[in-house]
């Protein structure tokens, strides 16, 4: 007798606890969705993607005409097709991109994210698409002057390192910077062009970005691109909540980084095929349908 009413009254406190009203709190959480964009974005035929246009190869924004191309343009282009959508790109800074997915003003920012724990808290990160580092990028007339291009080469007084704000370049240069001057230039797309004119000496930036500039401006080099400063993946960047979304674009980017896909983006704009831009696939691998 005592375990059946034991039994009963358990029964009747979940019955109560399930039909208790959800906390206010929970409804207003930006991690809860209500529905997934998996079903949503299909249904609208649009893939709304943040992205910031100023960080070659991987985002580039044509000011003429307002186009955006780059590796994970092509990517995103690909994956809104995969789900019978068009992208419609929103612009960001790299201060406001987690910010702006948080906030629901677009389903998925791309464009050379680097994956770090602060970013994590407010949005998901899909499965990585490459390893990635911070380099120096310098004019090669001053290879000499910086030797073998570590953090004591660069940090002394008289040398001025240039970083775009707002994002893990600067984060890296004020963590490691103490004696040499930071320079903050807002625009990231000319920023190499103050190295170029002698304005700066030195950008530390991911070693992606280094081999592409160097390989587009002759007159810079990239040090030990293949040894970086530090590790960090790169991936893109989702709505917290929406586990079936995640898992979608999760397979999505599986797929691409190991059919050969990806390394053929990338080998667009680098014009190579060898070393870490291909993570060791063959351009010859078979390519999903498009």
């Amino acid at each position: 007798m005592k375990r059946a009413a034991t039994l009963s009254a358990l029964v009747c406190l979940l019955a109560v606890t399930a039909a208790a009203p959800a906390s206010p709190d929970s409804a207003k959480r930006p991690d809860r969705h209500h529905g997934s964009l998996l079903d949503s974005v299909p249904k609208a035929g649009v893939l709304k993607v943040c992205t910031t246009g100023d960080y070659r190869p991987f985002t580039h924004l044509d000011p003429a005409d307002g186009t955006y191309s780059g590796v994970d343009i092509k990517m995103a282009e690909d994956l809104a097709e995969s789900l019978d959508a068009k992208p419609s790109y929103v612009a960001t800074t790299w201060a406001n991109l987690t910010k702006d997915v948080a906030a629901g003003r677009c389903d998925i920012a791309v464009g050379g994210v680097s994956i770090t724990l602060p970013r994590a808290r407010q949005v998901y990160f899909s499965e990585p698409t490459r390893e990635d580092g911070k380099t120096p990028i310098i004019r090669c007339a001053d290879k000499d002057r910086f030797g073998e291009g570590t953090l004591k080469d660069i940090d002394k007084p008289g040398t001025t390192v240039i970083v775009n704000p707002g994002g893990t370049n600067e984060q890296f240069a004020r963590a490691n910077i103490k004696q040499a001057t930071i320079e903050l230039h807002p625009e990231n797309t000319t920023i190499f062009r103050e190295i170029i004119e002698g304005r700066a000496d030195v950008m530390m930036t991911d070693a992606s970005e280094t081999r592409y500039q160097s390989k587009i401006h002759p007159e810079l080099c990239s040090l030990h691109p293949d040894k970086p400063f530090t590790f960090s993946e790169k991936a893109y960047a989702l709505p917290r909540g929406d586990e079936e979304f995640k898992a979608y674009v999760d397979q999505f980017t599986h797929l691409a980084t190991h059919d050969g896909t990806y390394a053929a983006y990338e080998a667009e704009w680098m014009g190579t095929a060898s070393g870490s831009w291909t993570q060791g696939i063959s351009l010859s691998s078979p390519r999903r349908p498009r």
